[in-house]
Order: C-alpha cells, then structure tokens, then sequence
C-alpha cells in the first residue's frame, strides 16, 4: 500500500506551511499529493507551483470539478501539467455538488452520471491527439452546422496514458468509476465498511468492463492526528465531519449524509443534518458520534495507526491519502512523518 497527501484548499493563510508539507512528503518518498477546489483556488495552479518545487512526487487534482471546465480544457490542462512536471501529473474528477454546480458555475446538475461519461471520454480522446469529434447527448465536437472542425491537441503529454479518478461516493457513481477510470477518490472512508459502501461496486463496474480489480487504485483521504488521547484527537474532527454530514448540499441531496446512513448511522446522520441546517453548528458537532469519526480518521499512535492501515489494506486500499493535523507547521510534519513510520510498522511498505 502506498501513501498520499491532501492539501486540501489553498488560500487558508497556510500556503507556505503546505509547501513545506509537500516537499516532507515527497522527501520521505510519499506517492502521490493532491489538491483541491471548490470555490476559492483552483488545482491546477497549485498543483503547478508545487510540481515545480518538488523532485519526484506525484501531484493530482482531487478534484477538477466537471462543471466548472469543458472537457477539452481538462485535455489542454492535464497535458500541460503532465509536461511541466516530468509525467507526474494525475487527473482527478468529480461533478462537485448541486450548489456549487448551479450557484457557482451556473450549471445546472442534472444526470450526473452520463455527463461523467462523456465527459471522461471527450478528456481521453482529446489528450490520445487525435482529431476531436464526439456525439453526445451532452456534447456535440464540433458544432453542427458551424465553422468548427474536428482539432488536435498540439501539447505532447510526458506519458501516453495520464491516470484519471473519479471522486466517487454513490454506488451508481461508484460502479462508473470502476467501469470507465484508473482510480477512485474516496472520502469518509471506514475499513469496516468499505466492501459494503465502496469495493463492491467498484468491483461490479470492472467486471462489467472485462476487467479485474488489479491496477485499479482505491484512494481514500484519512485526516491523521498522533497522540495518546484518541477522544481528544477526534474532537478535532467534529466541526469538519459535521459540515460535510450536516451542511454539505442540500437537505435531499448531500451524498456525505447518505453515506454515513449507509454505514449505520442513520438516526445520527439525521440529527446532525438537521441542526447544522437550523444554524446550530456546535450542536451539530456535538450530535456526532465518536466511532463515525474514529473509523474515518487515523488517530493515536504509531502503532494504533499502523494496525488501521493494515486493516485498510485488507479492505482493498491500495493508496492511503493522509491529511496530516496539527495547529503549527511542525506538528503537521510530526504527523506527516508518524505517517511513514506508521506504514513501516504495518509492514505494508
């Protein structure tokens, strides 16, 4: 199994704190680093200024949001950064929400799973550069009737095939994910639950592709914290499970929430929705249990940690994303390190 960091979001007043986090990584020979966005910075400007500081770690957007770009522009994008960074570049995916979607970009977010598809498809045909046509029922390359003609990229990305995830949280989403991508982006992962909310659907989008789970990268993101008091540690984590669980979409489409009903939280689920929707914040912290954020996170030490990373590789994660936590840079790089150290233990590196 190998390990992975998340930026997360740029502009939060930590930007050089999270370069220094990168180069640690990449230092300590972590796999891969993504970033990113939502409605502030965008991926790939990062991703750029971050590939271009570091020697041999992957970088990839997690995610560039679908709505936000036609297709051909991802082509253009992920081909630019593969080149800049010397083929370390991964494309990561996702629809994002409805109201980001709709109130952001003005895009409205309706059949989520088509415009995936050919949005995916449009994006390998474009960097494969060969001359761009498609008919679909969301995308028509070139124009009818116009001026337009059928183009090809002119930039040669460094390798012939850019790996490309999809985030992916839904069973439909993640059946797709197998069938038509490299990996899928995971969020809120539990290793007990993961077979029920996540593999085996993937699994039945390989088999449905003729193809097996060999090669596919299963990519969850854990927030990790070291230290002895786990409780106090995963207090930590209550404000951000809360907005994602409570706050994140609407009250009849937040995937967060319907994933932590999947996974047995269904009382729970409703009542942090419920108050972060009436502005109780704290309440809706507070409403969240314990074991949801403690099988979802890495908290304790090394080898509390080590033992969770075993138990997600048995799960099927084949790249760990850890978000390390602390409130100053030098608790991060603890973290990130305990990280490494962790994985060692395990036995897994």
């Amino acid at each position: 199994m190998r390990l992975g960091i998340n930026l997360g979001y740029w502009g939060a007043g930590m930007d050089g704190d999270n370069l220094a986090v990168a180069q640690e990584a990449d230092r300590l020979g972590y796999d891969v680093c993504w970033a990113a966005e939502a409605y502030g910075s965008d991926a790939p400007t990062v991703l750029a200024w971050v590939a271009a500081q570091t020697e041999s770690i992957d970088v990839g957007s997690a995610i560039l949001q679908i709505p936000a770009r036609q297709p051909a522009m991802t082509a253009m994008t992920a081909a630019t950064l593969d080149s800049l960074s010397g083929g370390r570049f991964r494309l990561g995916l996702g629809v994002s929400g409805p109201q980001v979607s709709e109130g952001w970009y003005g895009v409205t977010f309706d059949k989520p799973l088509s415009r995936t598809r050919e949005y995916v498809e449009i994006v390998r045909r474009a960097m494969s550069r060969e001359r761009l046509t498609y008919e679909g029922e969301h995308w028509t390359l070139p124009l009818p009737g116009g001026p337009g003609k059928p183009i090809k990229l002119t930039v040669h990305p460094q390798r012939e095939h850019i790996p490309l995830y999809i985030a992916a949280i839904g069973p439909k989403n993640l059946e797709q994910t197998g069938e038509i991508a490299d990996g899928a982006l995971l969020i809120f992962p539990s290793a007990d639950h993961l077979e029920d909310t996540a593999i085996r659907h993937i699994r039945a989008g390989r088999e449905k592709a003729g193809k097996s789970m060999d090669g596919f990268d299963v990519c969850p993101t854990l927030p990790l914290a070291v230290g002895d008091d786990v409780a106090g540690l995963a207090d930590m984590f209550r404000p951000y499970t809360a907005l994602y669980v409570g706050g994140m979409g609407s009250r009849k489409q937040n995937f967060y929430n319907q994933l932590a009903r999947r996974m047995g939280y269904e009382k729970e689920a409703a009542e942090i929705q419920d108050k972060y929707l009436a502005g109780d914040k704290d309440g809706a912290a507070a409403a969240v249990p314990h074991q949801l954020i403690d099988s979802t996170t890495l908290l304790g030490s090394v080898e509390r940690i080590a033992d969770r990373m075993q138990a997600y590789a048995a799960a099927g994660v084949t790249t760990l994303t850890l978000a390390p936590a602390g409130f100053t840079l030098d608790e991060r790089l603890a973290a990130l390190r305990a990280g490494t150290d962790a994985l060692e233990r395990s036995g897994l590196a």
